[in-house]
């Protein structure tokens, strides 16, 4: 058989030089085009060589890098040789209880990175662990069952209701054929199929008929197929090859930790070189400058921030699995509290997944269903003063007319729209099962995309005699051709088809309108001479029917979704719907959900240039039809922008998209490629667990930039005052010994950090937009802050040394530098008290579990006086009742000055009540309202 380069070269679209892709091709030209031959199939010969060049059809596997690698890329962050540096320096002075533990946070933040990085991978395992096992294919005239690795281009391949499709392949026979494609395109509703070709041109992949594609199903009907793509040139393998190419972008916490590590290494070592200089310059030994410059050192890199940091992301990712939502990594809880926008899929996440009647038109009436999915309770309400019609023509239509079953605990067994219709019918009091029991079908014409509908025949008592009836279902337009009459399945209650067919039309735009997919259902009862008629020719007997009624399906919205929606909107945070149904239907349900206007389908963005589409994204909430490189282009647009951007999905085909968001949420019912390229899982599928997510996020931001803002003005302070101390030769310039330095960490500071911690946040944050991650916590107007509050502590720890009741040492025990010790010990509570929340006063309550904790810091202090063994370490002594008072007089200097500084920028911008607390307005967020409130120092 002769091999034909389409096969070869263009396996995926089909596109080879002046022929159309597949889709355009007829069946035959498909056929012709492939090499092989539609009723015997691909030789062996053939298929082998063609194995052999293609390869299996296989989603190619890709190792991941080394461990080690991965790890020494981890160990040269800026933060983590900061904190080997200051290994080395307590080696050195030996201080190993310092070293181990240091060494210890680089190995955790190593373990964690390197363990981010190894999973970027396993989005794509999980593709390839989705391969079809077998398929049943035609090689040589002989039906065979082979492993689905082993298909190639030309292969022929039987399917039916049940499989799963092996590869991408064109229609060429079909009976009723239907498929399940949410995984791929995100279209929630079954899609017919037929070996019609389609015009040439662009085609939106979930309007392809006449292609099936890797890993869909099949839920109804018969088809045979040939292979025109396999492994990675298969849609799926497509999808594949993106999430290889996506790099995940770094978090906006990361990328400001990276800022302020910079900031902070500047600081630190030329504080250290200045005062290193100034003492060899002055004649201090070398063991002295060491020590000097050892301390110094200490006392200006944050060796607690990656743990602190940590530890917080931790509590949050807690927080987050108890309200349902799973982070892989604890960076991405921050990275929730910055999201600024969210692109979100419809299908499973903002609806149901599960097809509901919602609305019915009957006798010239609209009635209204109400339920959930596939619950079978649910009211049926009409205007007031609307008679209640005889709906026993529709219900038999929805029972008998298809093939679905439900139970009662809503599993469905078969089409999910026919499994809509028996839900309505048990609302209208008809047992499904029961009544198909009763009255058996005697023939049928099964669905068919040609033609367009169903017809089944039974026999059915009328005026008490035992009839054949005729009971028809499908498209609106093409069963008004075939009826005659109007009403009930009772010929007295008819009127003639041209007095309601305007009616019946409209209603069916007006359905349509909604997004809604319509059925209509005719009835029919044989005259005594067609009764033998439906067993030879029932095709005959599908004219002069009866309308009885039409049903508009949709996939309702969760019950949740509404109010989370607005939720968002009402955070600054802009919410979009991209789905692969059509842009009609999807702007049905975001009218419903309350989004912003404008919809697109995805051919029209695709005609959009990338500047196109960044001007118009404002006016642009709905895109529908759109396929996975839509979703990509649109997640890198809008970072593009500067936006924070989250997006959640089920399918695979949102499997790139979810890779490349700053946050990527995957359902936990999704697919496990999608769970794989996540970093977020919802577990309840619940897209109100998303913004209570988005909540959480926002608060752990705030304590870690409060924690920031605490201690930066902890560690400006101790260096100011080392520097002072260089530079105007206090005790030689040693300000505190090294091990008081550490006390003060390990212990004093470390209790300011529990304070932050445990504060329940500011429950205003869903009031306020969110910040701008352009603003990076060392901007500016911050460090202002930080220096003034810096200079503050510093100037209180500077007078026991300058004027306190004796000279300052620090080779024996000293009442001045005690003091010093103290008051910075006795400034970190009230620094950590009303730094906890700004610009909100730090003396509200929860005031008193504040106070309550840092009275620990204070008993630590009392007893590094006190107890022999540390004041020996330490080199401090007893301190009299009023130095006691002096040092707390000192202390309170700092949280005057914070809760004056925070008490006139709320003058300056005075507060409404009930008014949320304004942060950096997002450069393309648009708050809901204008804010009145003080700006945050972060």
């Amino acid at each position: 058989m002769t091999e034909t380069t389409s096969a070869i070269d263009e396996q995926r679209s089909g596109a080879a030089a002046g022929r159309p892709p597949w889709y355009a091709c007829t069946a035959a030209e498909a056929v012709t085009a492939l090499g092989t031959d539609a009723e015997r199939g691909l030789a062996p010969a053939a298929a082998v060589e063609r194995l052999r060049r293609l390869g299996p059809n296989r989603i190619a596997e890709e190792k991941p890098p080394p461990a080690w690698a991965v790890a020494m890329q981890q160990l040269r962050d800026p933060m983590n040789i900061m904190l080997v540096v200051v290994v080395a320096a307590g080696i050195v002075i030996g201080e190993f209880s310092t070293a181990l533990i240091v060494t210890l946070l680089v190995l955790l933040n190593v373990v964690l990175g390197a363990r981010q990085e190894l999973a970027a991978r396993a989005s794509v395992d999980a593709l390839a662990k989705m391969q079809v096992p077998a398929a049943r294919v035609l090689r040589d005239g002989h039906a065979e069952v082979l492993a689905a690795v082993e298909l190639v281009p030309g292969d022929v391949v039987h399917l039916e209701a049940g499989d799963v499709v092996p590869a991408d392949g064109r229609v060429l026979r079909s009976a009723t054929l239907e498929t399940q494609e949410a995984a791929l395109t995100g279209e929630s509703a079954p899609v017919t199929k037929d070996a019609a070709a389609l015009p040439p041109g662009e085609v939106a992949l979930g309007d392809r008929s006449n292609m099936l594609f890797q890993n869909t199903s099949v839920t109804r009907g018969t088809a045979t197929m040939v292979v025109t793509a396999t492994g990675m040139q298969t849609e799926m393998g497509r999808i594949a090859t993106m999430l290889t190419q996506v790099q995940r972008t770094r978090s906006p916490l990361q990328r400001e930790l990276d800022s302020l590590t910079k900031a902070l290494g500047i600081i630190a070592w030329t504080a250290v070189v200045f005062i290193v200089v100034v003492g060899w310059a002055r004649g201090l030994e070398l063991d002295q400058l060491l020590l000097l410059g050892t301390a110094m050192a200490i006392s200006a890199i944050p060796t607690g921030l990656p743990a602190f940091v940590a530890a917080l992301l931790s509590f949050g990712a807690k927080n987050l699995a108890a309200a349902r939502a799973i982070v892989k990594n604890l960076t991405d809880v921050e990275t929730l509290g910055a999201t600024s926008a969210i692109n979100t899929d419809k299908t499973g996440t903002l609806t149901m997944n599960q097809m509901m009647v919602s609305v019915l038109y009957a006798r010239r009436a609209w009635f209204s269903v109400a339920g959930e999915g596939y619950r079978k309770s649910g009211a049926i309400t009409s205007a007031a003063g609307t008679a209640v019609p005889d709906f026993t023509g529709l219900a038999l239509g929805l029972v008998l007319d298809s093939d679905a079953t439900v139970a009662d605990d809503g599993a469905v067994v078969g089409d999910p729209t026919e499994a809509a219709l028996v839900v309505l019918a048990a609302k209208l009091g008809v047992d499904a099962e029961e009544t198909r029991r009763a009255y058996p079908r005697l023939a049928e014409v099964p669905f068919d995309s040609e033609y367009k509908f169903m017809a089944t025949f039974h026999r059915y008592p009328v005026d008490g005699v035992e009839r054949v009836i005729e009971l028809v279902k499908g498209a609106p337009d093409v069963i008004l051709t075939r009826c005659d009459r109007a009403g009930g399945l009772l010929l007295d209650d008819a009127v003639p088809i041209g007095e309601v067919r305007d009616e019946i039309e409209a209603a069916n735009r007006r359905m349509g309108a909604q997004g809604l997919r319509v059925l209509a259902f005719a009835a029919r009862i044989l005259d005594g001479d067609e009764e033998g008629t439906p067993a030879r020719d029932p095709m005959s007997l599908t004219g002069r029917l009866i309308f009885v009624g039409m049903v508009g399906i949709i996939d309702p919205l969760r019950a949740e979704a509404r109010d989370a929606v607005r939720t968002a909107l009402r955070a600054g945070i802009d919410v979009r719907m991209i789905t692969g149904d059509h842009a009609v239907t999807a702007q049905a349900i975001a009218g419903m959900l309350g989004l912003g206007p404008g919809a697109i389908s995805g051919a029209e963005l695709r005609q959009l240039s990338d500047e196109e589409l960044v001007r118009r994204l404002p006016e642009l909430h709905v895109f529908g039809r759109v396929s996975p490189e839509d979703k990509l282009r649109l997640a890198r647009a809008m970072q593009r922008q500067g936006q924070i951007v989250a997006m959640t999905g089920d399918a695979v085909n949102d499997a790139a998209a979810l890779k490349q968001a700053d946050i990527g949420v995957a359902m936990g019912s999704g697919s496990e490629v999608t769970k794989q390229a996540a970093r977020m899982i919802l577990t309840d599928d619940n897209f109100g667990t998303l913004v209570r997510a988005v909540e959480i996020g926002r608060k752990v931001y705030e304590k870690i930039v409060a924690y920031v803002r605490y201690q930066m003005t902890q560690l400006l302070a101790l260096v100011l005052l080392f520097v002072a101390a260089t530079a105007f030769n206090i005790n030689r310039g040693m300000a505190l010994t090294p091990s008081m330095v550490l006390y003060l960490f390990f212990f004093a500071t470390a209790v300011g950090v529990v304070i932050i911690a445990v504060d329940p946040g500011d429950p205003q944050v869903m009031h306020r937009p969110p910040r701008d991650p352009s603003v990076p916590i060392t901007n500016p107007r911050a460090v202002l802050f930080w220096v003034l509050y810096a200079v503050v502590l510093f100037a209180a720890a500077l007078v026991p040394l300058v004027a306190g009741p004796d000279e300052p040492s620090t080779t024996a025990p000293s009442a001045a530098v005690t003091m010093a010790f103290v008051v910075l010990g006795l400034g970190t509570v009230g620094n950590a008290i009303t730094n906890r929340r700004d610009p909100a006063g730090g003396l509200l309550p929860p005031i008193v579990k504040a106070a309550a904790i840092g009275l620990v810091t204070v008993a630590l202090l009392v007893l590094a006086t006190r107890v022999d063994f540390l004041q020996a370490s330490l080199l401090t002594q007893p301190l009299t009742g009023p130095q006691w008072l002096a040092c707390l007089a000192l202390a309170l200097a700092l949280p005057v000055v914070v809760e004056t500084a925070k008490l006139i920028r709320r003058v300056r911008v005075p507060t409404v009540p009930g008014d949320p607390v304004e942060t950096v307005t997002p450069r393309r967020a648009r708050p809901p309202a204008p804010i009145r409130t003080a700006p945050p120092v972060t």
